[in-house]
This record gives structure tokens, sequence and C-alpha cells, in this order.
């Protein structure tokens, strides 16, 4: 119960410094206009509908998704190390699937995902409930390499994927061409929410930009209009897009 108290305690103070410390960035340094006020309560909706899914998809992923075995001589190796494989494994992983749902056949699992009109950093929360079954995947196969007996790593894994996703959509004009090399940042995955279908399919990657020029699915910031615009250009009931049909 000690457990439980703490982590509940660094998981809300994780939502708190998300909302202020978001926030306060974008509203120094707004690369779009956005009334926060007229988005808000349609985002806090998505929210807890995005809670209900993640423990929907939890409860599915466990009927069929298996751990790997992973070699005695990879498990001797220090956490850090099989964390920082956990992390490159995952985010490989969440390429693909990425790519998978933005076929025609999956298409209409990713679509509230990409529903919004507007850019900021909670923009990005939408996740269907059979997007998010196959999102979590890569995620538990990797995490194989993982001893989840700590729940400090717990928190740590739940951080560092919020942050990433809040972060590829902040709303900010900042851009490094040299961090792009390596890393996403805001304006390189805007480039994949354009409104533009053949951009629906460009800038892939979560976190580290090489599987988009690996695979051949990189399209370059700059090509961009300097304030493209955003969403699916239809309306759709909410229900239908968060059951992804």
């Amino acid at each position: 119960m000690a457990h439980s108290g703490l982590i509940l305690f660094v998981l809300l103070e994780i939502i708190v410094l998300r909302v202020v410390v978001w926030t306060a960035i974008e509203r120094r340094h707004p690369a779009y206009e956005i009334r926060y006020r007229e988005v808000i309560w349609g985002d806090v909706v998505a929210v807890l509908l995005v809670i209900a899914i993640g423990q929907g998809a939890g409860v599915v992923d466990g009927w069929f998704a298996m751990r790997p075995a992973i070699p005695a001589s990879v498990m001797q190796l220090p956490l850090v190390y099989r964390f920082l494989l956990y992390v490159v494994l995952a985010d490989f992983g969440h390429y693909w699937v990425h790519r998978l749902i933005h076929t025609p056949y999956l298409w209409r699992i990713h679509k509230w995902h990409h529903s919004p009109t507007y850019m900021y950093w909670l923009a990005g929360i939408r996740t269907s409930l059979p997007q998010q079954i196959l999102v979590n995947i890569p995620y538990i196969l990797a995490g194989a390499l993982l001893d989840f007996s700590w729940p400090w790593l717990a928190v740590i894994i739940f951080t560092k994927n919020n942050l990433e996703n809040d972060w590829m959509h902040l709303n900010v004009r900042w851009r490094s061409r040299r961090l792009e090399w390596f890393i996403v940042t805001p304006r390189y995955h805007h480039v994949h929410h354009s409104d533009k279908p053949e951009h629906y399919g460009a800038n892939l990657a979560s976190l580290f930009t090489i599987w988009d020029r690996l695979f051949g699915t990189y399209v370059d910031p700059e090509t961009l209009p300097e304030k493209p615009r955003f969403g699916i250009g239809e309306r759709l009931p909410l229900i239908r897009l968060a059951l992804g049909v």
C-alpha cells in the first residue's frame, strides 16, 4: 500500500507539472495561435476516455501478449544498458505499428489521433481502443528486458512515454535541425499531423528519427508552410473515433 500511495503521488505530481510547464512554454513561444478555453473541455473528455481505453487495452493485451525469453547473458547486463536497449527496441516496434495503422486497412483506428484541427501538448492524447492495444505490443515485448518488481521503474517509463508524447505535439516555434537528425522534435512531428494526405505516412517515428530516414518515410519539416493546417477533413461521432470503427 505504501508503494501504491507513493506511485499515485508521483504520478499526480507529473500530471500537474505537465500542465504547468508545457503550457507556460507554449504561451511564451507559440508556433500557432490557439484559444485554450475553446478546446480544453473537449481535450479533458478525451483524457477521461483515454484513461478508460488504456485500462481496457491493458486487459486485452494481457490475454495474448507474451514476453519473449531473453538470453541470460543479456539479462545479466546492468539495468541501465537493458533500459536503453528497451527504449530502442520498443521505439523501433512503435514505428512499425504506427506505419501499420496508417495503411488503408487500419486507418480508421488512428483517425481520432489526427482529428484535432489545432496542435498543442495535449492534442496528441487521443488513441482509440484498437490502436492502443496494438501500440502496447512492442513495449510489452521489449519489457521482457526489465524487472518490473521495482515500482519506480514503472513510474520512469510512464513519465518517459507521456513526456515524449507531449513533447512531439508541443505548440512551439523552436527548431533544431541538428537535434532532428536523432530525436523527434515538435515541428518534425507536426509534419505528420498536416491535413495533406501525402503527409499522413510521413515522419512516423516516435522518438528516434533514424527509422524514418532508414525506411523512406522522412519528410523535411523545412518543406512545409510556416503554419500548416491540421485535421482529417471530416467530422465523425466521438464514440466511433474512440472505438476505432
